[in-house]
């Protein structure tokens, strides 16, 4: 079983994590390999993030999720209420919302320097997850609400220069 608290107590660049191997054979064929790559070795920091997180975080945690949610809600309502052209898929538990670009009628290519040089928002460009992803771009809704309703409207305003 492998756990880490990066994504969920934004921990990500402490690279942090937890592994528990219960066969006596695979732990040790798991750490010959760590050995081997030198990865075997704690970031102290880390560690102290880690068992914060996990010790303490669940407050923090609860508050982080209902904000999200919250964000989540509003962007959902904006694309609905102000850029219908884009549809918002509802995620499963990620704060990374696919958005369904394709009745804008642009190509991958056009899709994304049209986010980045018409609406000025850098998304996730859908077709690094292969074919299936094109007309598809994600958006980051961890964020100050103020960044996303910024981020919302110029989307908004170069939709509508289309």
């Amino acid at each position: 079983t492998c756990t880490a608290p990066s994504k969920t107590f934004n921990l990500a660049g402490l690279q942090t994590s937890t592994i528990i191997i219960p066969n006596k054979k695979y732990y040790k064929i798991y750490n010959n390999a760590l050995d081997s790559l030198a990865l075997d070795e704690n970031n102290v920091f880390g560690l102290v993030a880690l068992e914060a997180a996990y010790r303490y975080g669940e407050e923090w945690l609860e508050q982080l999720l209902s904000y999200l949610n919250e964000n989540l809600e509003f962007l959902m309502k904006y694309f609905e209420e102000k850029i219908p052209k884009i549809k918002v898929i509802k995620p499963e538990g990620t704060y990374l919302i696919w958005l369904d670009c394709r009745q804008l009628g642009l190509s991958a290519k056009d899709l994304n320097n049209f986010m980045i040089k018409k609406a000025r928002v850098a998304l996730d460009d859908g077709h690094w997850f292969g074919v299936e992803g094109k007309g598809f771009m994600r958006i980051n809704i961890a964020c100050p609400r103020s960044f996303l309703e910024e981020g919302l409207k110029r989307i908004e305003r170069a939709v509508n220069s289309l």
